[in-house]
């Protein structure tokens, strides 16, 4: 399997991100979105995942973060969606259950091609850190959709913020990796279509 990197820019008048991205890593991680929490996210994402993953990002903060948030979403699947090129030989599907304390959280993935997302993680503050709750849902609405996969959470419980975001971004990374891994029995796209 040829190697499976991407690097990927978005600049507008709000922000400017870089994404770089190795599926097949080890989990090293160089990130700059200058939100802190969001940064021990995605972190996370990189080491659990095994994905080699740098991030700066420079946005208009004095605002909120939530143009940066979903912004590093976008290039972050657009950096995926190119990294896995044709889909040829993976697995496709991928999913994890992650406990963290008293958080539970699954995680389901579908490297389809076609974009959904739902879940149903329950916050009860506003912040976690510098980050608010809402933009958990927005992050991985982004990915979901620039990348084209279908992504799934679902809570089953928890009561600590900080847990539940991040059980959800383990869980993710958990899956995806597991989506991504090469299937020695298929050369094609896993579909009956032939292609994803």
């Amino acid at each position: 399997m040829s190697a499976r990197t991407a690097s990927s820019q978005r600049k507008t008048k709000e922000t400017n991100i870089t994404v770089s991205l190795n599926l097949d890593g080890t989990g090293k991680s160089s990130l700059s979105t200058r939100v802190g929490f969001f940064d021990h996210m995605l972190e996370s994402f990189a080491r659990h995942g095994l994905f080699d993953l740098e991030i700066s990002c420079e946005g208009d903060l004095h605002v909120d973060a939530h143009h940066t948030i979903e912004d590093v979403g976008i290039v972050l699947g657009d950096a995926l969606k190119t990294a896995l090129g044709k889909k040829e030989g993976i697995k496709r599907y991928g999913s994890c259950t992650l406990p963290m304390d008293e958080a539970l959280v699954l995680c389901a993935v579908d490297l389809s091609g076609r974009p959904f997302f739902v879940e149903d993680l329950r916050f009860s503050g506003e912040m976690m850190g510098d980050m608010p709750t809402q933009m958990v849902r927005e992050f991985f609405y982004a990915v979901s959709y620039s990348a084209g996969m279908n992504l799934h959470f679902c809570q089953h419980r928890g009561n600590n913020d900080h847990h539940i975001a991040e059980c959800a971004f383990k869980a993710f990374a958990k899956a995806l990796d597991a989506a991504t891994q090469p299937e020695p029995r298929i050369a094609e796209a896993w579909s009956t279509k032939g292609v994803l």
